[in-house]
């Protein structure tokens, strides 16, 4: 496996270490006391990470575990996050008098590490983890070593698979904005573009360091045209390579929509009111809603497939 550039270490780990709100390290002090000794290290990331804001939202974490079958009582759920990682639970805390909001996503150590990689096909881990995150608690040291080099190979792998799909010449923020979107439209996900404009203009310096930081460990002949920290650069490749890669992320995007299909229905029993948060959740970003008739609130995997199908027509996601 490739090294990992030190600057781009460096660059993902500075990010990494800075301070969160109160609120989101009231919410991690929860997971740590719930989930004991299995929990390795907690991530936090999304939209709260870059407006700093929880109100009015849902703050996005990573319970990075050692081991499923010690994280769980149940030998179900342990297979389940084993056999189709992560598991997403749900969980509120008070908080001066109000109450914060999280859905936090269950992920063994050795799983972040090799879905951060070129391992995984999909961009599930890799396709995340390579947009600022920060570093919330580590058992050990040795943990958070770990962790940043699985971010920092994060980038390397997502710019490695979303590079083939640009022009021969392109700028920093047109590599980001494309990737974050081939990488969306892998998950059946309800974002639009100005979301992804939003999260490239929350800190364009910064993806301005990993991007130059990580050229020299990439298997593709990207060059700076401009310079560091001007965020211009080149890769001639050949129509054959770009037609590949084209087609790659066209699988992926099949594979990535039967995932999220099977991930959705285990959230629909892993959160409380399940169905109503995945609804709230497209709605918030597509501004497309459903009601959801009684009869099928008893059935949430039926409800699930007809509300999903209603929602693709009406143009929720793609």
């Amino acid at each position: 496996m490739r090294a990992i550039p030190e600057p781009l270490l460096k660059a993902v780990t500075g990010r990494s270490a800075l301070p969160a709100p109160a609120p989101v390290r009231a919410l991690a002090e929860r997971l740590r006391a719930d989930w004991g000794g299995a929990v390795q290290a907690i991530l936090f990331y999304g939209s709260c990470l870059r407006t700093g804001e929880d109100r009015g939202g849902m703050v996005d974490l990573y319970l990075i575990v050692d081991r499923y079958r010690r994280a769980y009582r149940s030998s179900l759920w342990a297979s389940l996050n084993q056999l189709l990682p992560p598991n997403v639970f749900y969980l509120e805390v008070p908080f001066e008098g109000r109450v914060v909001r999280a859905k936090y996503a269950v992920l063994s150590l050795a799983d972040l590490e090799n879905g951060a990689s070129p391992a995984w096909f999909h961009s599930y881990i890799w396709g995340r983890f390579a947009q600022p995150t920060a570093l919330l608690y580590a058992r050990r040291p040795a943990v958070a070593e770990r962790v940043c080099a699985a971010l920092g190979r994060a980038v390397l792998t997502f710019l490695d698979r979303v590079v083939p799909r640009l022009p021969a010449e392109f700028g920093v923020e047109e590599l980001w904005l494309r990737g974050l979107t081939l990488s969306y439209r892998t998950e059946l996900r309800a974002e639009r573009p100005e979301k992804m404009a939003a999260l490239f203009h929350s800190a364009p310096g910064h993806f301005v360091r990993v991007t130059d930081a990580a050229l020299p460990a990439l298997t593709l002949p990207v060059e700076m045209t401009a310079g560091p920290g001007v965020g211009r650069y080149r890769c001639r490749l050949s129509r054959g390579r770009r037609l590949k890669s084209r087609l790659t992320w066209r699988l992926r995007s099949v594979q990535g929509k039967g995932l999220t299909l099977l991930r959705l229905l285990k959230g629909a029993f892993t959160f409380s009111n399940g169905l109503d948060y995945i609804l709230w959740k497209i709605e918030r970003h597509s501004g497309v809603a459903v009601e959801v008739p009684a009869r099928l609130r008893r059935r949430p995997i039926l409800a699930l497939c007809v509300l999903g199908y209603r929602l693709y027509r009406r143009g929720a996601f793609r």
